[in-house]
């Protein structure tokens, strides 16, 4: 078997299958963080892996802009479970033929986005190495139980932070026209796509509160993320297409493509979680607080009915649910 046949999410579930858990290990491979625990005290670490040409392209991409997003991508993760972060360690292998100046302009972008969020540089590794990549991992705690993808109940309501799409269609601007940001809107969206907003604070109060019952980051796309959340929680989803929080540069730039990027887009790095209705008050006191909207945007239900979005006629809306897939691609 070819690793495109069997796909991203079929590696890491036969690799997860023959892995033991082990001693202090609440949750390993399958969800954003893994789950430690130790001494009675509760760690999230999460490892991302960013490489020149698969994740990035430094022709549209600043040294800067990069390290910020390599930063918020493994912050995204431990706001999914309600961590805190505390600690990163970061590595590096450097195509020798680059300058100097432009690493260390990398490391300041990570500086930035690390002391906003408490987050300190120990350690790591570097490398020579024929193109740009980059290993980070961090390190996180939290004093309430973790948010996991495996709690949703059908009869659940799914919520999402922000709004959806802007970061796949401000990415599919900048393959189209380079670095220029040309209008107000398309700038807009590019930074999106750029800088990232972790929902730290979201996450935590969510989990502090003890409310949100399944939650995962969308990174891959909202329905390839729903679709983590309904195969570990063993239940199905309804997606209200008219509920879907879009920006107003989306609205605009989106044109014929409508709402594919929201739905498949990937990069958004909202956080999307299952609530009790009976909490729905609670989530609204919640939501008062935070800086960023939550959108109720569809319900889960019995796992036999599968994943599905009603168009604005309300009618079931046939569409693909994958998002990104490392060794299939996008499709």
């Amino acid at each position: 078997m070819l690793l495109r046949e069997l796909g991203e999410f079929g590696l890491i579930e036969r690799i997860r299958q023959a892995t033991p858990r082990g001693r202090g290990v609440r949750i390993g491979i399958g969800d954003d963080a893994a789950w430690l625990e130790c001494r009675n005290r509760t760690f999230l670490i999460t490892s991302d892996l960013l490489i020149e040409g698969i994740h990035f392209n430094l022709k549209w991409t600043s040294f800067y802009a990069l390290g910020y997003k390599t930063l918020a991508v493994n912050l995204s993760d431990l706001a999914a479970m309600g961590a805190s972060p505390a600690y990163l360690i970061l590595s590096l292998g450097i195509p020798v033929d680059f300058r100097v100046e432009d690493v260390e302009q990398f490391y300041r972008g990570i500086r930035a986005l690390a002391s906003r969020s408490g987050v300190a540089l120990v350690g790591g590794d570097t490398s020579a190495s024929t193109r740009f990549f980059i290993n980070a991992c961090v390190i996180g705690h939290t004093a309430h139980r973790p948010v996991t993808r495996g709690d949703a109940k059908a009869g659940d309501d799914l919520y999402v932070t922000g709004t959806l799409g802007d970061s796949a269609l401000g990415m599919k601007l900048l393959k189209k026209r380079g670095a220029q940001a040309g209008s107000r809107n398309h700038a807009y969206l590019i930074s999106r796509h750029r800088f990232p907003s972790p929902r730290l604070t979201a996450g935590a109060a969510l989990a502090r509160a003890g409310i949100a019952r399944a939650m995962i980051d969308v990174s891959d796309g909202l329905l390839q993320d729903l679709t983590h959340i309904c195969k570990a929680s063993r239940v199905g989803a309804v997606i209200w297409e008219e509920a879907l929080p879009l920006s107003r540069a989306y609205r605009t730039a989106a044109g014929k493509k409508g709402l594919l990027y929201a739905l498949t887009g990937g990069e958004d790095y909202e956080l999307l979680f299952s609530l009790r209705r009976r909490d729905r008050s609670r989530l609204e006191k919640i939501g008062r607080r935070l800086a960023v909207p939550v959108s109720r945007i569809g319900k889960c239900v019995p796992a036999c009915e599968g994943i599905t979005v009603i168009n604005r006629r309300g009618w079931p809306r046939a569409l693909s649910t994958a998002g990104y897939d490392h060794f299939r691609g996008r499709h």
